[in-house]
């Protein structure tokens, strides 16, 4: 029997089941006009999945509820199956809040299909509880549930039969986390293979990451072979996020032949439809169905970001953005990209030189808000930081309990911040207002990860396009832009030589007192403090550094690392310079700074969750420390 299998690969509007009803109904239709058997809908497809404690309105979950009952009704001459939210006004869990459930539901001609547990419904067994997601605060578990009942799991992982075309067919039907078996102790798709299964689907909503579809189908494409029957997987589109996160679903709907070989899958990013016709006696898909193919750095950052952040801008309702141009790469980067997404037009770049700027990054400004098109304008701020400081230094400050006065004496850094706050808490942020849009954020993830930026100055925005990509990462994707984007230069060649420099004193300058980052080391360095599962420290930087294996550790070069650091003390004194700061008042700046971009497999934000802490060094760091400076 030849069963034909739709996925509608939809984008999900997280919080509008209003919306994603509409969209639903829209590809039943085309099902229906395809002739298909079955239709699969993604995880979540109704209310969407990371929208916080929206959860707990029941108003909102009754919706929910009302959508799924109207699309049973709409199934009338097609299987579909699909994901939402299932609760039990009846039952409470131990917090006292409502029992809900990540739920999947299966109907055919006007009637709900069998479910888990004498529920109409099937149950997400396994759920995850790591990065952006949080599901053990409002879902209750498969596995919960069955030790609760005194059920067992295993048993309770039963197939749901379904009738195509006069025959039975037993599919497993399971929700995203259920695919992901490396580290849970029970192996679902293989569970549900064990108990009958002839063919495997998965309702995933899957954020994107680099790498994650490489590994999703080395893992999927193991599954169904070792499982012996063919799976289908079916994620959505768009965008969703938790608060200071917002991520990417890129959708690549995939149908896995029994054999585990890849038969078809859906474009990345594209509100669309998978077809596929399963051969029930080979237990393969017929014809031959196109693969999407997979980009590769820089192109797919540039994918990524590009759909997500036109995607974050219309759902805002922002129509204009205003960027501070520096001549730097991070701000070329956000400006050509801003001007990509909404067009020159809408795009307001200002240069706002100080006494420290230098004619080199003032014409690289120019030349690239000329080379953009884009609205440009020179605000000098050396006036007013000047009446800053001496506001600050002449007006004296009255101790109330002695009647003694006293002035302010400005540091260094104390008068580079206040560059930075008058260039975007005023300037900027003004400008925006006036112009009618919001305005950018250019930290990237290097600085943000040492506090390598000013609070209320340039850590202010309505969004951090670029703040989870590292230097070469926003270098490599300036590259691909003019190249392949533009397909012109656009950003300035002089953009990519000079060297990076925040030019707020006078040791700072592109020309020999840039960045105190050593980008080629401190990149990977840092983000094996932050992306690492399981975290990296100072300790085990030693370890490495003794052994001569950090270069390897890390990804870099061992001559980078050679030149910049001769001796160990020089080492060992840039080492605990960054991890005082990653580890210290730096987290401060990352819990204030605007929402993210999220594209890495770790993020800033609610993806690496943090704590205001002290700076640890713990017993082997230390001992290795001594070893290395005897």
């Amino acid at each position: 029997m030849f069963v034909k299998i739709i996925c509608g690969q939809m984008e999900v509007i997280p919080g509008r089941p209003d919306e994603n009803y509409k969209k639903i109904l829209e590809i039943i239709s085309t099902a229906k006009e395809k002739q298909a058997d079955i239709l699969l809908l993604p995880e979540m497809c109704i209310p969407g999945y990371l929208i916080g404690d929206l959860w707990e309105q029941q108003t909102f979950l009754d919706d929910c509820q009302y959508y799924a009952e109207k699309i049973v009704e709409a199934s009338q001459g097609i299987c579909i199956m699909f994901g939402n939210v299932a609760f039990e006004k009846d039952k409470l869990n131990e917090d006292g809040r409502l029992r809900k459930y990540n739920a999947a539901f299966a109907c055919q001609d006007g009637q709900i299909i069998g479910g888990y547990m004498d529920r109409s419904f099937v149950i997400k067994n396994s759920l995850p509880n790591y990065r952006e997601f949080d599901d053990y605060r409002y879902f209750y578990s498969l596995q919960k549930l069955c030790a609760e009942e005194d059920a067992v799991v295993r048993e309770a992982l039963q197939p749901l039969e379904i009738t195509i075309k006069g025959e039975t067919i037993k599919v497993g039907l399971m929700i995203c986390e259920d695919g992901w078996t490396e580290n849970y102790h029970l192996n679902v798709p293989q569970t549900l293979a064990d108990n009958g299964a002839e063919i495997l689907f998965n309702l995933s909503c899957s954020p994107y990451s680099l790498g994650k579809n490489k590994k999703r189908n080395k893992l999927f494409s193991a599954q169904a072979k070792e499982a012996g029957v063919p799976l289908v997987y079916c994620n959505n589109v768009g965008i969703q996020n938790n608060g200071k996160n917002v991520f990417t679903y890129d959708g690549f709907s995939t149908a896995y032949n029994a054999d585990g070989t890849l038969s078809t899958s859906a474009e990345m990013y594209e509100d669309t439809i998978l077809e596929c016709t399963w051969d029930t006696e080979s237990g393969c898909f017929v014809g031959e169905g196109s693969i999407a193919t997979l980009p590769q750095e820089p192109e797919s950052i540039y994918k990524s970001l590009r759909y997500g952040t036109e995607k974050f801008l219309h759902q805002c309702g922002i129509k204009k953005m205003t960027i501070g141009l520096s001549g730097g790469i991070d701000s070329a980067i956000t400006a050509a990209m801003y001007v990509d997404i909404l067009g020159a037009d809408n795009v307001l770049l200002i240069n706002l030189p100080s006494v420290y700027n230098s004619e080199t990054t003032k014409n690289i400004a120019y030349n690239l808000a000329k080379n953009l098109g884009a609205n440009y304008a020179v605000i000098p701020i050396s006036h007013s930081c000047e009446h800053t400081e001496e506001q600050l230094t002449s007006t004296p400050i009255t101790n109330m309990a002695s009647g003694s006065t006293f002035n302010l004496e400005l540091s260094n850094i104390v008068k580079e911040n206040i560059q930075a706050r008058d260039r975007g808490a005023r300037i900027i942020a003004a400008s925006s207002a006036a112009f009618g849009g919001a305005f950018s954020c250019n930290s990237n993830k290097a600085e943000i990860t040492v506090g390598y930026c000013t609070f209320y100055g340039d850590i202010c925005g309505a969004l951090a396009m670029i703040g989870d990509l590292w230097k070469h990462q926003v270098y490599a994707l300036g590259r691909y832009m003019n190249e392949e984007i533009f397909k012109r230069e656009v950003i300035p060649e002089e953009i990519f030589t000079i060297r990076p420099s925040a030019e707020l004193a006078s040791t700072q300058t592109v020309g020999t007192g840039g960045d105190p980052l050593i980008y080629e080391y401190h990149d990977y360095l840092l983000a094996s403090f932050v992306e690492n599962w399981h975290k990296t420290t100072p300790a085990d930087i030693l370890r490495w550094y003794k052994a001569g294996t950090l270069a390897q550790e890390l990804g870099c070069s061992e001559e980078v690392i050679a030149n910049a650091f001769p001796t160990p003390a020089e080492f060992i004194a840039d080492l605990e310079r960054w991890w005082k700061l990653f580890a210290g008042f730096s987290v401060a700046k990352r819990i204030q700074a605007p929402p993210i971009m999220s594209i890495t497999k770790r993020a800033f934000g609610y993806d690496h969750r943090e704590a205001q802490l002290t700076p640890y060094f713990s017993r082997e760091y230390y001992k290795l420390k001594e070893e290395l400076l005897k």
